[in-house]
């Protein structure tokens, strides 16, 4: 039940940190993305004041045996560059670009984003579910190193 509870204010937090920023708003992300255009660089700001407390984190987390509730902390990212990381950059980015929205802060905005934002959770939830099977597909056309 504690693990909910944190797992609960944690994901509040992150919900009100993505609405107070301005990445539930299509027009402002877009707007970032828009370099030639109308250009709007508050979003870079919102970004690198993330990575300062997340970078606290993990230097915390290194010298953590466990995570505060007891759960064993997951292991460094891997640094290899491989077909999956590219192909699912690709589509994060030109859905991102596309949309103005990106699956956080689409959770976050489902109580006043519109029916359109169901239709992309739709959407989104689709492409989760076809991945693996894109994925073995892609995996037998290009086989592994």
């Amino acid at each position: 039940m504690q693990r909910f509870v944190f797992a609960f204010i944690a994901g509040g937090l992150f919900g009100a940190g993505l609405f107070l920023s301005g990445m539930t708003d299509t027009d402002k992300v877009q707007g970032f993305l828009d370099f030639f255009g109308a250009w709007d660089p508050t979003l870079a700001f919102v970004m690198g004041g993330a990575m300062l407390p997340m970078a606290i984190a993990w230097r915390i987390a290194k010298r953590r045996e466990s995570a505060v509730l007891g759960n064993a902390l997951p292991g460094p990212a891997s640094a290899r560059i491989d077909g999956s990381l590219i192909a699912g950059s690709v589509m994060f980015g030109a859905g991102w670009g596309l949309v103005g929205i990106c699956p956080g802060p689409a959770i976050a905005s489902l109580s006043y984003g519109g029916p359109m934002l169901f239709f992309f959770i739709a959407a989104m939830l689709g492409g989760m579910a076809l991945a693996p099977k894109v994925r073995e597909r892609l995996d037998k056309w290009v086989p592994a190193e």
